[in-house]
């Protein structure tokens, strides 16, 4: 079974930020941030690329709502809104979730870095791109 899973069902206990029918959003229960907090739909789905249109906006949604809402109670500085998706991404459990993930400094526990690359010919990316 899912963990994720028996979270939404209340198997397991967790910290709720937010619950409707469609969506659970929970704290993280390892804190990156001071505010970490997990958007996931309560409809098993492995990831973005796998889920259904309805379950990927339900959360997007909330997700939008709760940054909001996280940035000014948290007096943070920037948030990160991110998923997973697969084990070369860094998802580490099989069930759609996004990351609002509360900025207060560059000295906060997280690192995100975009390094350059060999330059690309984009013609040929943007074939491979469309198929």
């Amino acid at each position: 079974m899912c963990i994720f899973c028996d979270i939404i069902d209340h198997k397991i206990p967790s910290a709720v930020v937010y619950e409707d029918e469609k969506v659970l959003a929970i704290l993280d229960i390892s804190q990156v941030t001071y505010g970490h907090t997990l958007v996931m739909p309560k409809k098993h789905v492995r990831n973005i690329i796998e889920a259904d249109e309805e379950s990927v906006l339900a959360c997007v949604s909330v997700a939008k709502k709760l940054a909001a809402q996280i940035v000014k109670n948290t007096k943070a500085n920037g948030v990160n809104v991110l998923t997973n998706c697969g084990e070369a991404a860094g998802q580490s459990v099989d069930h759609l979730h996004f990351h609002i993930i509360p900025r207060y400094d560059e000295n906060d526990a997280i690192e995100l870095k975009f390094n350059e690359s060999p330059k690309q010919d984009l013609a040929e990316v943007l074939k491979t791109v469309k198929g």
